[in-house]
């Protein structure tokens, strides 16, 4: 796991050769992702140069050291990620011949002599994780590489040339980049609380999709294809036993590394799993678990189910209890690690474990996002799936019309229900993804003047609609629960969740696996209609079934307890007037933000809400 950066000049760009001196200046905002090496690499004609940050986990000789390159300087790579079956591929690659090999185990080498044999084409053999720049000297084209799920963030700028990296503050380490507000991007933060792929919310720089590669030729010119997407894989006859298969595969894949590995144990089902079967494949697993100080009604802490689920196993427990005063200590530093708002809290949390695990010697963890996207694990889930339903019924049109006026003349013209009647009316999907912060009556309330008229006629449902498409042409028979799933892992799991975790973990210096996203047990789920999944109206009822056994029934049976922060305690005893003071700032400065919509938030108690706005006032305040 590393950090990478790198810039192409164009062929036609009457621009200097890339310079030492950049890659360098890129480099050092990224140290936190690669703190073991630094690697530089510029082309004899200095048309192209990369940057390598290396945090080292697998292979650990310096001849696995970045950038590398194949035998003949032909092909080089700067990479970032682990591919969990390098040893299988380099295996088929030695049984093939003619390849040369200077490392004894690097999964980097494996990725270039792979691109040798297959082409682009090695991509379809690769499970792990992985962000990546290739340089093919042979037809001069520089490709970046996106992994399946997107994991792992890749961002670039199309400026004089092209320039890419790990992290944003990396491209912005270039002073020739602008740094500007992408209007449209803003907007569809307010509906999504961050941006969808491909754009960020600086105007010019751009994050790859999941499952998609980008080939620039020397002279300018860029070609862009999706070689993954969630699709349904061939059906099972043993569905129980086929999913634990992948289940239990995915771990022990996730366990590959030549340095200690360890557990994020919350104390739900998805991280007692990951710990259990962990801890059958290793005599002593180390979880690392995160609570909080005081009495904190509005998320109570989950620490002693993570104990227990701990001792069962054996393992070697870590816990620390966090305090408002952490929260405020840590928002600069979080603002500066997310590069662009990430409007989830929980950020801290996953901060402060990380750095727990790391401070015990640990360099990889498993983690448990997708659990819940692919096993149904939301109760929200299930009230949307009754809408969805209900919105596709004869005359429900002109029902929900109605109801939509009744709710208006109530009051409530600006709630969820009135949004969600109002997509139903319109033909649209009622469920526009698993974290929405404003409604559209809400946004046009909140959003400045300008920004305003910049952004008219704009509606988040043109963020939704291509995936809507592209769901609807690859899927004959509309199944709720799977265009949810479908719908996060293309938008709120890569841009929201997985960044959450790559951006605070790699903040520590600590690498994420996510064993239940591996894209084949993805595939196998995808086949499962909802009433299987969810038979009696009980969330995750078929993990639960599966794992039931496995993990303890006090596990299992309590109530499902998202991870979170107390931000309703902490906010009112240490944010508030803060928080109001620096929104009245942002908003003078920018006017991107009506101050009098953000009072009628904090007079209704919006805490999240005023969460969301907060987070991007800091950001703008660090970055611009």
């Amino acid at each position: 796991m590393c950090g990478i950066a790198g810039r192409l000049r164009f062929d036609r760009s009457a621009g200097e050769p890339v310079e030492r001196a950049l890659l360098e200046a890129m480099a050092e905002t990224i140290v936190h992702r690669g703190p073991d090496d630094e690697g530089f690499w510029l082309s004899d004609d200095g048309q192209v140069g990369f940057a390598h940050r290396r945090l080292s986990i697998l292979d650990l000789s310096d001849t696995a050291n970045q950038p590398m390159s194949n035998e003949d300087g032909s092909v080089w790579i700067v990479y970032n990620g682990e591919i969990y079956n390098h040893a299988e591929i380099r295996e088929e690659l030695e049984r093939v011949g003619g390849h040369r090999w200077k490392t004894d185990h690097s999964d980097t080498e494996v990725i270039l002599h792979a691109y040798e044999e297959w082409g682009v084409e090695c991509l379809e053999r690769f499970r792990g994780i992985f962000a990546f720049a290739l340089w093919d000297a042979t037809d001069r084209s520089l490709w970046l590489v996106r992994d399946r799920i997107g994991v792992k963030p890749l961002y670039y700028c199309l400026h004089n040339g092209l320039t890419f990296a790990s992290e944003i503050k990396a491209i912005l380490a270039d002073p020739g980049i602008p740094r500007r507000i992408d209007s449209e991007a803003l907007y569809h933060y307010f509906s999504f609380l961050t941006t969808p792929a491909p754009q960020t919310m600086f105007a010019g720089i751009k994050k790859l999709p999941p499952g998609t590669w980008l080939k620039v030729s020397a002279n300018g010119q860029t070609k862009e294809a999706r070689y993954w997407e969630p699709h349904a894989g061939p059906s099972s006859q043993n569905l129980d036993d086929d999913l634990m298969e992948r289940i239990e595969e995915s771990v022990r894949l996730r366990r590959v590394a030549d340095v200690p590995v360890g557990v994020f144990l919350s104390g739900g089902i998805d991280s007692s799993l990951n710990a259990k079967l962990f801890a059958d494949q290793k005599e002593t697993v180390k979880t690392f678990t995160i609570g909080y100080s005081g009495d904190n009604p509005s998320y109570p802490n989950e620490t002693k189910f993570a104990k227990m689920m701990a001792d069962r196993i054996g393992a070697d427990h870590h816990e620390l209890l966090l305090s408002r005063d952490d929260l405020l200590d840590f928002l600069p530093r979080m603002v500066w690690l997310q590069d662009e708002p990430i409007a989830d809290p929980v950020c801290m949390p996953v901060y402060y474990v990380s750095k727990l695990a790391t401070d015990n010697g640990i360099k990889v963890c498993q983690v448990g996002e997708g659990a819940d996207e692919l096993f149904i694990g939301y109760p929200f889930w299930l009230k949307m799936r009754q809408m969805e339903i209900a919105s596709r019924l004869p005359g429900a049109g002109l029902a929900m019309s109605l109801v939509k006026t009744g709710l208006r003349a109530g009051g409530r013209g600006d709630s969820w229900p009135v949004e969600w009647i109002r997509r139903g009316a319109a033909g649209q999907p009622v469920f526009w993804g698993g974290a929405e912060a404003f409604t559209e009556s809400q946004k046009q309330m909140l959003i400045g003047p300008d920004l305003s008229r910049e952004t008219s006629g704009l509606d988040s449902w043109d963020a939704i609609a291509p995936l809507w498409n592209r769901y609807s042409d690859r899927f004959s028979h509309h199944s709720p629960f799977r265009w949810m799933t479908y719908l996060d892992l293309q938008l709120r799991l890569p841009e929201l969740l997985l960044m959450r975790v790559d951006k605070m973990s790699m903040g520590t210096s600590l690498e994420a696996r996510v064993p239940f996203l591996d894209h084949r047990l993805v595939e196998l789920l995808l086949t499962v209609d909802d009433e299987t999944k969810v038979p009696s109206s009980e969330p995750k009822h078929l993990l639960k079934r599966l794992v039931r056994g496995l993990i303890p029934d006090y596990i299992i049976d309590r109530p499902k307890q998202g991870f979170g922060i107390p931000i309703v305690e902490w906010f009112v005893e240490g944010l508030g007037e803060s928080a109001r003071s620096q929104l009245a700032d942002f908003s003078d400065q920018t006017g991107l933000v009506r101050m009098e919509g953000v009072d009628t938030l904090l007079a209704r108690g919006k805490v999240a809400q005023v969460w969301y706005l907060l987070n991007l006032a800091m950001w703008w305040k660090r970055f611009f």
